[in-house]
């Protein structure tokens, strides 16, 4: 009997360590130094409601493996706490494995601050794709999906196109929800170019296929290829990235050109600092002119290695 239990125990453990996981794996940060006199013990429980809404929910109908999650994190910086809002810069984020490698490629890196919401100890999570339940449940879903999008962006030509609707549904049904002002900033049209509502905005227009598309080439057929040849796989980056040019010339200041840049200008350095002299003279040109505030990291594609 105690053979059998024991058998039994060890199957069950089998097939729980076989279930699917969810798409998910961040890490939640949350800094409070800027508030004072504030219940600190409340940022403690927020965070942790934070993180296991986000690990635990299902975002999708796909079956990931726990090997395949997607790693991310987020960080809040509270400024303030007034009237149980919330104000906060939010950062969010994320990365996938480049094939035959150690290395993580940064996929986003988003800077966010007009991130607002209503919160009292212990609120509930709950997001629900139909309803509009909390601005703080609304935002976070949106990164969520945002996250999700990019990976399957990275892996099959327009393969985030499902989830970056959704997020548009969330940025919808944000717009018309009863929130306090502070709190619907981000997701108007019409507040800033470079806000929640832009970026969803961007990434479904049909304008912006052509850069989608190179996003994909970039890591499959660009970063996933260096374990096979590195000088083609640069070319084959260095071949795309006009692409970039192009949709900031079709919307000047285009916001989806700038995350791109935000997540991908080290990288970049690290891949063409190698590369040919015709390469890193195009190149680097091509990204001053996109991103010349960024000058002094992009020169490290000329220096001497």
């Amino acid at each position: 009997m105690k053979i059998l239990r024991s058998l039994i125990i060890v199957v069950s453990l089998g097939v729980a360590l076989a279930l699917p996981a969810q798409e998910l794996r961040c890490t939640v940060t949350i800094n409070s130094d800027q508030v004072q006199g504030s219940n600190k013990e409340m940022f403690n429980t927020l965070q942790r409601s934070i993180e296991e809404f986000i690990n635990t929910s299902k975002w999708t109908n796909l079956t990931f493996q726990d090997k395949e999650r997607i790693e991310c994190s987020m960080m809040l910086i509270v400024k303030s706490v007034e009237n149980n809002i919330l104000k906060c810069d939010f950062t969010c984020q994320s990365r996938r494995p480049v094939f035959g490698t150690t290395y993580s490629t940064p996929l986003l890196n988003f800077q966010d601050n007009t991130f607002a919401f209503a919160y009292q100890e212990y609120d509930r999570m709950d997001f629900q794709q139909s309803t509009f339940t909390t601005n703080l449940t609304a935002l976070i879903a949106y990164y969520c999906y945002l996250i999700i999008g990019y990976d399957m962006d990275s892996f099959s030509r327009l393969g985030g196109t499902p989830y970056f609707q959704i997020c548009e549904n969330i940025v919808s049904a944000a717009q018309s929800a009863s929130l306090e002002e502070d709190e619907a900033k981000g997701w108007k049209a019409f507040d800033s170019n470079r806000n929640r509502y832009a970026l969803i905005n961007n990434l479904m227009d049909e304008a912006f296929k052509p850069y989608r598309t190179f996003y994909y080439e970039y890591h499959r057929l660009g970063l996933d290829e260096m374990v096979n040849n590195v000088a083609n796989a640069r070319a084959r980056i260095a071949e795309g990235l006009p692409v970039l040019k192009e949709a900031n010339s079709a919307r000047p200041a285009t916001y989806v050109v700038t995350t791109f840049l935000d997540a991908k200008n080290d990288e970049l350095v690290n891949i063409f600092a190698g590369g040919t002299s015709e390469e890193k003279k195009t190149v680097y040109e091509l990204l001053m002119d996109l991103d010349p505030t960024r000058q002094s990291i992009y020169d490290g594609i000329n220096r001497e290695r």
